[in-house]
């Protein structure tokens, strides 16, 4: 991204994908083992601010959007994977498109704070309209998750064939 803003529509909903968004907040609820490991590593290694608490979940704001970490006693995340452009990408996994900025400013933050990457920061797609800068790591209850930014946010829904 060249510091323009850009726009896309997307089902009649305008998202700005510097940062900003103009759609509702998503909602997820996750599966943890451990509510003060949880709280630790989103708040403290994500940088996520907390909501609303209980005994057995949290509420998260990340990016924006709200998860909630509930614990589920005895869980332990999967360990299924499918290769992406020669990764092995662990499914189901979750996580945020950001702009480059933001993506380099998180992949520091996790080096910093000791994160053991599965799939360390790096570019993908090299060339395609699918280019993106993309990361993944687990969260202390096994929970895959993976941050991208597009180089090109227009890109972010382009329809092609991966071959």
């Amino acid at each position: 991204m060249n510091g323009k803003i850009t726009y896309l529509k997307v089902h009649n909903i305008t998202v700005n994908v510097m940062g900003s968004v103009d759609l509702p907040p998503f909602h997820l609820a996750f599966p943890v083992h451990d509510l003060a490991l949880a709280r630790d590593f989103y708040m403290n290694t994500l940088g996520c601010p907390d909501g609303r608490t209980s005994e057995r979940w949290t509420d998260f704001s990340l990016f924006g959007h709200q998860i909630v970490a509930h614990v589920v006693d005895g869980y332990v995340g999967d360990k299924c994977a499918n290769d992406v452009d020669g990764d092995p990408v662990p499914v189901p996994h979750f996580g945020c498109v950001l702009s480059v900025q933001q993506f380099h400013g998180l992949a520091e933050r996790l080096t910093k704070r000791g994160v053991e990457f599965i799939i360390k920061p790096h570019l993908r797609f090299v060339g395609q309209p699918g280019e993106q800068y993309t990361m993944f790591f687990k969260d202390p209850s096994g929970n895959s998750l993976e941050f991208k930014a597009m180089t090109n946010a227009d890109n972010l829904f382009a329809k092609y064939v991966v071959e």
